[in-house]
């Protein structure tokens, strides 16, 4: 007889329109991407560019969303998927010489970060 393995619960938050391109931001995430919580606020806490805010409020919404509706314990929770799509082109213009105008594009992205518990270590796992 086989067993069917546990589901594992997963929490989600999503940070839609946020100003940046997602090539920047994945930069970031794929620094973050299996660490656990603790871990990762450390990391984006000390990383010197310029997403790691809107990204620190999407991975603090995701372990709220954990905690809250879920049950899970903060401290086991690991980031499962991290990611980021490409959103709505602002598009701007500037004036130049000579009568014409150039355009600028201001890239926005949606981020997207699920936490779920971390495995837990079996007896085989602890002896090795």
């Amino acid at each position: 007889m086989t067993k069917t393995p546990e589901t594992q619960k997963t929490a989600v938050a999503h940070g839609n329109y946020v100003r940046g391109s997602a090539s920047k931001v994945r930069r970031v995430l794929d620094q973050i991407r299996g660490r656990s919580y603790r871990d990762a606020l450390i990391m984006l806490e000390f990383m010197p560019y310029r997403s790691t805010d809107p990204i620190t409020k999407v991975l603090r919404s995701a372990v709220a969303n954990a905690e809250h509706n879920l049950g899970m314990d903060p401290s086991n929770l690991v980031i499962s998927s991290a990611w980021a799509n490409s959103g709505p082109v602002m598009k701007r213009y500037r004036p130049r010489a000579q009568g014409r105008a150039f355009s600028i594009k201001k890239q926005t992205c949606h981020i997207s970060i699920s936490v779920e518990s971390a495995p837990s270590q079996t007896n085989a796992e602890v002896q090795n």
